[in-house]
């Protein structure tokens, strides 16, 4: 891989991750247009996040719980629904092709911001 795409993925990686850092996982919002801009498809770019997301977000939380932010009862209760609708998604995210897929998260993210303006 040339030089001048590997900075630009680490300058990525950096904008991701302060993201993240703020919004408390918004970081997927901003990774994925940013992984479909350096030439993914959607299906690459949705899986790639995810584990991109995991260290990004353990270090938020180890954070997190260090400044007793973390609301527990919440925390338990949509972390396990999130378990279980990760499983899911990931199970939807290999049986759909790339323009619904694209279709879906840009609804998502306009919904997103959106319900964020008002």
């Amino acid at each position: 891989m040339e030089t001048k795409k590997v900075l630009l993925i680490i300058f990525a990686g950096v904008f991701i991750g302060v993201a993240n850092g703020l919004f408390g996982g918004g970081g997927g919002m901003v990774c994925v247009p940013l992984l479909l801009l350096l030439g993914l498809d959607n299906q690459h770019a949705q899986a790639t996040t995810i584990l991109i997301m995991l260290p990004i977000s353990l270090a938020s939380a180890i954070i997190y719980l260090v400044s007793s932010t973390v609301e527990w009862d919440t925390t338990l209760w949509v972390g396990l629904g999130s378990v279980a609708g990760g499983v899911l998604g990931s199970f939807l995210l290999s049986k759909l092709n790339n323009k619904v897929l694209g279709f879906i998260f840009a609804f998502v993210v306009l919904g997103v911001g959106i319900r964020l303006l008002f």
